[in-house]
Parts: C-alpha cells; structure tokens; sequence
C-alpha cells in the first residue's frame, strides 16, 4: 500500500557514496527535526530523470531552501558510484542535492512506490514522485501516473504547494 500524507516515513537504511567510498546512511537522521524534499525516480542516466526531473530540482534548490527545506535529496533503486557519478553529471552535486542509493529497492518498496517493466530492463524500480517530509511525516505528495512524465514531481510543482 503506497504511502500517504499524514503518515511517517518507515526507518530506512539508504547509501551514499562518502570520501572513503559508499557509507551507510540512516534515512531517519536525515528526517528527524527537519524539513527534506525527497522525491523518487526510475534510475540514474534514464531519459526523463536526466532531461526534467533532476533539473527540476537543481533550478528550484535555492529557492526551496528560501522556503525553509533543510535538504533535498534524490532516492534511486541504483548504487552510490553510479549515483555519484550522475550528480555529478547533471549538476545535483553541486546543487547540493543529496544523492542517495536504495540498491535493494527496500525502502522504495516499503513506501509502496515500486514497479517493474521487464521490457524496459527495470525490475523493482521506484515510481516518480515527490514529497515534502517534516519531521519523518510527508506533508505533500505527488505521484506521476506515468514514468515517463515529470509534470507533478518536478521542483517547480513542489515549490508551488510551498
């Protein structure tokens, strides 16, 4: 069952890629306390996640901390070197978006946000959307009915419910 707004986000155990090499990270130190942006898609260096979705929010950065987001971060059913890799590549570094992995599909399945289209080559991959999660509780979603589309889950809609 897909996550909704009122619920809390469940404990996740995400992985970035840190000076040393890919780090654990717990996604609820990244939410307690704090206002985080963190939207889903289907996998680094794809089409519309590359071309709309991640721009989306490396043009809407600045302007989603001037209305108090204390993080933006980027969850992909992919491993932190080919997340580093594509942050690197579309701006979302330097942007100061957070990149993370969820390389066994865990926590993407556990928000109810996975599907897979074996025709495609992805198997257990996360939906597109966004949220606005305070304090470990989402305030705002929006899910793409389609993949392939960035119309909802882009930056520019999530800064409009701000």
């Amino acid at each position: 069952m897909p996550i909704e707004q009122g619920q809390t986000l469940p404990g996740a155990t995400l992985v970035t890629m840190g000076q040393d090499g890919p780090e654990q990270v717990q996604l609820a130190d990244r939410l307690n306390g704090r206002k985080v942006v963190l939207f889903g898609l289907p996998g680094a260096f794809t089409g519309t996640c590359t071309t709309a979705h991640v721009p989306s929010f490396v043009r809407t950065a600045d302007a989603l901390r001037e209305k108090g987001v204390d993080e933006i971060i980027c969850v992909s059913v992919n491993d932190p070197f080919v997340l580093a890799a594509w942050g690197e590549s579309t701006g979302a570094t330097e942007a100061g978006i957070t990149m993370l992995g969820d390389a066994e599909s865990a926590f993407t399945k556990a928000i109810g946000m996975d599907f897979s289209s074996p025709a495609r080559g992805m198997i257990d991959r996360s939906k597109r959307y966004a949220m606005v999660v305070e304090d470990g509780v989402v305030t705002t979603l929006q899910v793409e009915d389609n993949p392939g589309v960035c119309d909802a889950s882009g930056g520019e809609a999530i800064l409009a419910t701000m």
